[in-house]
């Protein structure tokens, strides 16, 4: 009688490959996005006291990119079934059998977890608002089902991450910290209603909801640019609030003109700049105000 035999375990390379799609699906490079405003409440957080950004850098980051990394992945569970109806989406790892959803389920909670254990070890504040921020970072996945302002709730999860670092630093929201988070609401706001127009056609036909189906792509883009107009005031009033030197002020008119550059990009009836103004511009927003807020700590 033959044995049975047992399927080998994944090779090296295997396990790296998958992993490689993985972070492909959840765009991680565009981790950026993000980090630098966490990077830039920590800062002025520590006020020079450099000690505590080297205590509590590590799990900051750890936290920063386990949170981002578990939210990703889950709309790319929640959103299987409308990505592989979606023509620009069906392409994506799970709505094109790469990736089983049960794997990615896993990712999740392991990121989760992760997040939750770096938050236990930042501050028993930043481990009491975890929950929170988890409902936040989840719960945007769904608001597209049943309201138009999902871009706001998705600039509110993405807010968390100025508030926390300065939990992470100081065991308290600083006013810093809520001014730059409303600035990135706002920047969120706007970019992610550029962001949804190449699919105007398929939300409206498939009863989801966005600015540019509630609008129209004339009237959304408009919102858009009112919001990232904004988004400039709250970033003076975030230097402000925390007496910043005026290069950070030189950062935020670096800011207002990236911003003024990637509006004029997108048209309401042409979007075939939309990767640079969406992908290329919101990275060097980002990295120019942190290191502009660095600078100006350090001065």
């Amino acid at each position: 009688m033959q044995a049975t035999k047992q399927s080998a375990p994944p090779s090296i390379a295997q396990s790296w490959k998958q992993t490689k799609i993985i972070l492909e699906m959840i765009k991680f490079e565009h981790t950026v996005f993000m980090l630098p405003f966490a990077l830039m409440a920590a800062v002025v957080a520590a006020k020079g006291q450099w000690h505590l950004l080297w205590l509590k850098g590590m799990w900051i980051l750890a936290a920063m990119v386990s949170a981002r990394s578990a939210a990703m992945a889950f709309n790319r569970v929640v959103d299987r079934h409308i990505d592989k109806a979606n023509p620009r989406t069906s392409t994506r790892a799970i709505p094109a059998g790469v990736l089983p959803a049960e794997q990615v389920i896993v990712f999740t909670l392991v990121s989760t977890v992760l997040f939750v254990f770096s938050a236990a070890m930042l501050n028993r504040l930043a481990l009491d608002l975890a929950p929170l921020a988890l409902l936040l970072i989840f719960g945007y996945s769904y608001t597209k089902r049943v309201t138009a302002w999902s871009h706001f709730f998705l600039g509110l999860a993405l807010a968390s991450a100025p508030v926390g670092a300065s939990v992470a630093i100081l065991g308290a929201i600083s006013p810093f910290s809520l001014w730059l988070g409303a600035a990135v609401v706002c920047w969120l706001f706007g970019f992610d209603i550029i962001y949804s127009l190449q699919d105007l056609d398929f939300d409206r036909a498939n009863g989801l909801h966005s600015m540019p189906v509630l609008l129209g792509s004339r009237r959304a883009l408009f919102a858009s640019r009112s919001s990232h107009v904004l988004m400039v005031p709250l970033l003076v009033l975030a230097g402000v609030s925390a007496h910043l030197h005026v290069l950070y002020y030189v950062g935020v008119a670096v800011t207002a003109v990236l911003i003024a550059y990637e509006q004029s990009l997108v048209k309401y009836n042409d979007l075939s700049k939309l990767n640079l103004a969406f992908f290329t511009l919101n990275g060097y927003i980002s990295v120019a105000l942190f290191l502009f807020t660095l600078g100006s700590v350090l001065v």
